[in-house]
């Protein structure tokens, strides 16, 4: 096995101390090292921006539908007409039957294609197959999308956290009950489980232990995806904490009295926190991908309401004279999770420098 390469460093307090006065380094935290090793990044913050950016435009949809476009995400105007450099034009050109070199032929109602913007900020990506905004409602489908992602890694990362805790801790018992758990979710590839119980659900909803969700509800997309990729966090973090529980720190907090809960969380949790905000960055761009594969199949967010997968879905019907209404929504995806992970990535290398040196060694 060879030596790291030469140009590779740990960044550590020295290092830095060479480069700018020693007084700003001495004494300064591993978090603060971290941000400073993030912060000459400039990829991944380029893509942290974009994400950013994305998250706001979606968040601002409203203010956008209300001002500019004058519609809602789930307004026909399908015998509407827009005016586009002047020219009034049909949202949705008429169909019926029309004399084509002789012969009578049906032809279709085709949606108007993009303005940019020559319409008045109307209709900027066109209209889809019921004369709705397109522009406007992948919008309102960014909302949707990142509204499940960010809140089911969020439920997700809870849960994974406690039951990681919980098993790397006590042991015995306790770690076998949930090692098994962890163990039947494997059993399920990830996707077939979430289209299963998201299909389930969004029929018949849920009703249990006290909770009303109804059917169509974003929360039922938001409560698969969180409980299919749990054991994918917690099994991760199981292994770890079991490594930490046998060190002297551990001992030493227990020696004085020190009860579960404070060490779990006071002494434990602080040793893992680096690798939760990773696996948290990461799971986010998963949770988004899975959110629109179950939407484009059915069983995630319902019509009429938007997200970027259900989109997709809509638009593959007129995938050949209009690819616009599936592209931009799967452009979207793209960006989003693109920045995600890349921004996730220059995250894991700021707080664990010394992966690097294991993957170059």
């Amino acid at each position: 096995m060879g030596e790291p390469s030469a140009d590779f460093t740990l960044d550590t307090a020295s290092l830095l101390a060479s480069e700018e006065s020693e007084v700003s380094i001495v004494g300064r935290s591993p978090w603060y090292l971290a941000w400073r090793r993030l912060r000459r990044n400039k990829l991944a913050f380029f893509f942290l921006a974009l994400f950013v950016v994305i998250v706001l435009a979606c968040a601002f949809a409203p203010l956008y539908a209300n001002h500019v476009a004058h519609t809602g995400p789930n307004a026909n105007h399908v015998t509407d007409q827009v005016k586009v450099n002047g020219v009034e034009q049909d949202v949705v050109s008429k169909g019926g039957t029309k004399l084509v070199n002789g012969q009578l032929r049906v032809v279709s109602s085709i949606p108007i294609g993009p303005t940019w913007f020559a319409g008045g900020g109307k209709f900027v990506l066109g209209a889809d197959q019921n004369g709705r905004d397109e522009f406007v409602r992948l919008l309102y489908g960014g909302r949707n999308s990142l509204l499940i992602g960010i809140v089911s890694s969020l439920i997700c990362t809870f849960f994974a956290v406690v039951l990681a805790l919980l098993a790397g801790y006590y042991r015995g018992w306790v770690d076998w009950i949930i090692t098994r758990f962890f163990d039947l979710s494997y059993a399920f590839p990830v996707i077939l489980l979430a289209i299963a119980l998201g299909s389930a659900l969004s029929i018949n909803g849920f009703h249990h232990f006290g909770l009303t969700v109804e059917s169509g509800s974003i929360w039922i997309p938001t409560g698969v995806i969180s409980y299919v990729l749990v054991p994918y966090v917690g099994r991760p973090l199981r292994g770890q904490i079991l490594a930490l529980r046998e060190k002297e720190f551990v001992e030493a907090a227990t020696a004085q009295g020190g009860g579960p809960i404070r060490i779990m969380f006071s002494e434990l949790m602080p040793n893992v926190a680096s690798s939760v905000l990773v696996f948290f960055t990461l799971i986010i761009a998963g949770n988004i991908l899975t959110e629109a594969g179950l939407s484009f199949l059915g069983a995630g967010v319902q019509p009429p309401n938007p997200s970027w997968g259900t989109l997709i879905s809509e638009g593959s019907i007129l995938l050949v004279t209009r690819p616009w209404l599936t592209l931009a929504p799967g452009f979207a995806i793209v960006l989003t999770v693109l920045s995600l992970n890349i921004f996730g990535d220059g995250l894991r290398d700021a707080l664990d420098p010394r992966a690097k040196v294991r993957a170059e060694r």
